[in-house]
């Protein structure tokens, strides 16, 4: 059987030239405030504006010619959509995306623009992911996971196949966690190729759907509040394959609060003149919340995008400078 970093590296050669290699920059700024070797994974800078487009173009690579000829269905809170909707444009292949009905609406229109098949559902994350899978099955197409997937899993693990490549002396890394697809696919490359560097989990105090399940050794249901960090909201689907992924590799888990995600922000706006959506934040504010323990260290943070509605940024600056 395949190992699943084994699929990382064939879906680190596979999904060339489709989907770029990200920069790693280092950032003075955080640098300097935080008093440790800060970079940054750009992820932010890829099409569509989010790492999403790694797991999808995998997925949509290993279906091949059956998904050209039937088309594929997929769920989204946004990110995964785009990126889904940017693969199947380029490979030829139909998309309908199934979305919440309080899923940003410049997320909704940019997969539309793309070219898919959007549905609103008027439910929650979870529930147009299991209505998406109802309708795959009733329609006989394939369904696109936005993180219960392997292939999918693999795609977004080459992030950290390149974050090995491109600096293999790290001693951490910090992911904002929604499913776990990123931090599974990450964890996974970085535990074979440097098992020195942490893997850091970090949510918002609002959203923590796959970290109350690891609590709990088990898949739960979780409350969730509204959060800037609108990008990993949703509960984890029952049997997901990355429950056991991240058990795994993840060596430390932390929370933030909406205030941390704001300035953290507003810190990446200053210092690299970037805006990024709060998922992104919540991944930079786990690094300032732990400063004192990483001091002197080598880490990294993916700024896993960039998709954010202008008004809810300004908010954020705004918030973060009172």
């Amino acid at each position: 059987m395949v190992s699943l970093f084994e699929r990382i590296l064939e879906a680190h050669e596979g999904i060339r030239p489709d989907v770029p290699v990200t920069t790693l920059e280092r950032s003075t700024l955080l640098s300097r405030e935080l008093r440790s070797d800060v970079w940054l994974k750009t992820e932010h800078l890829m099409p569509t504006g989010s790492f999403k487009v790694r797991g999808s173009a995998n997925k949509i690579r290993t279906l091949g010619s059956a998904a050209k000829r039937t088309g594929v269905i997929t769920a989204s809170t946004g990110n995964h959509g785009q990126g889904v909707a940017r693969a199947g444009k380029l490979a030829g292949v139909g998309v309908t995306v199934y979305v919440s009905h309080s899923t940003t609406k410049s997320k909704m229109a940019a997969i539309e623009a793309l070219g898919a098949e959007l549905v609103v559902i008027q439910g929650s994350a979870l529930d147009a992911e299991k209505e998406a899978r109802r309708q795959s099955e009733l329609r006989g197409k394939p369904y696109v996971a936005p993180y219960n997937d392997l292939d999918t899993v693999a795609g977004q693990g080459t992030l950290g196949v390149e974050l090995f490549e491109q600096a293999s002396d790290l001693d951490a890394v910090f992911v904002c966690v929604g499913g776990g697809g990123l931090i599974g696919g990450v964890g996974t490359a970085l535990k074979a190729l440097s098992p020195r560097t942490r893997v850091v989990g970090v949510w918002p105090k609002a959203s923590t759907c796959m970290l109350d399940s690891l609590n709990a050794g088990r898949i739960v249901e979780t409350p969730e509040c509204e959060t800037l960090s609108d990008g990993s909201t949703g509960a984890v689907e029952p049997g997901s394959v990355t429950f056991p992924i991240c058990k795994e590799v993840i060596d430390e888990t932390l929370t933030v609060s909406e205030e941390e995600i704001a300035h953290a922000m507003r810190l990446v706006a200053e210092g690299e003149r970037w805006m990024i959506e709060g998922a992104a934040g919540v991944a930079v504010a786990g690094l300032i919340q732990t400063a004192a323990r990483y001091r002197g260290k080598k880490v990294a943070v993916v700024l896993c995008g960039r998709n954010i509605a202008v008004e809810t940024f300004l908010d954020a600056m705004k918030r973060a400078g009172e």
